[in-house]
């Protein structure tokens, strides 16, 4: 639910729900792929119905300079295990400070185990930032 001001309170709000997902053992080069043609700067790594990884831009980016064969290498190899998720009742300023004190930009929203989207820092400092309705 948005503030009386209108601005998102809790990561519920500014989660994405379209969220690409792959299992450990497909390839970085089809994970960057799926990444890029949903416009989204992580892949969720599932096992099973269960999140074991993420892969962001910056692990693809990582694996491209290794000289890694990014056909075959599986995203296992590069994800960060067990990330930090946010339940989706995380204020946004909590998510926020979470995602400065790690260094990471893509927080998984889970509920349960059940993984509901993503939010990304960019998300979290958009909303903070507050635009004046245009001029008719």
């Amino acid at each position: 639910m948005a503030d009386p001001a209108g601005r998102a309170r809790s990561v519920r709000d500014l989660m994405h729900t379209r969220v690409v997902s792959t299992s450990p053992d497909d390839a970085v080069a089809n994970a960057a792929a799926a990444m890029v043609r949903q416009k989204v700067g992580s892949a969720l790594i599932m096992q099973g119905r269960f999140l074991a990884g993420i892969l962001t831009e910056r692990d693809v980016l990582r694996a491209a300079a290794s000289g890694s064969d990014l056909t075959t290498t599986p995203v296992s190899a590069w994800m960060t295990k067990d990330p930090e998720s946010a339940p989706d009742d995380m204020t946004v300023e909590d998510a926020a400070q979470l995602m400065l004190l790690h260094g990471f930009r893509h927080l998984p929203v889970v509920v349960g185990r059940e993984v509901k989207g993503v939010v990304s820092l960019r998300d979290l400092f958009a909303a903070r930032i507050s635009r004046p309705a245009p001029r008719s």
